[in-house]
């Protein structure tokens, strides 16, 4: 299995002890499929919910998702950047 796929990175999750339910896993899909994303960008979303929100929440999932679904997002560092700057935006804004 080659090692970047959306699968083998789920897996690895599970082996570390990070459990989603089958729920999420078939969410996680669902968006993937839905937002017609690659499954670099797919793994990136998961990875900052898993990061900003400490368990999986589909709905911020799904708006990272969306979020960097775009084409002009190109590579893993333009995505970390634009998600990190959307995150201070929403921080400046709650307050």
């Amino acid at each position: 299995m080659y090692r970047n796929t959306l699968a083998y990175f789920l897996e690895d999750l599970w082996s570390k002890g990070f459990k989603l339910s089958d729920e999420d896993v078939q969410f996680i899909y669902f968006g993937k499929n839905s937002a017609n994303a690659p499954e670099w960008k797919t793994i990136v979303a998961v990875k900052m919910t898993l990061k900003v929100q400490q368990t999986f929440d589909p709905s911020f999932f799904i708006s990272i998702l969306e979020h960097i679904a775009k084409t002009d997002i190109t590579n893993k560092r333009m995505a970390y950047e634009s998600i990190e700057e959307q995150l201070s935006i929403a921080k400046t804004t709650s307050r």
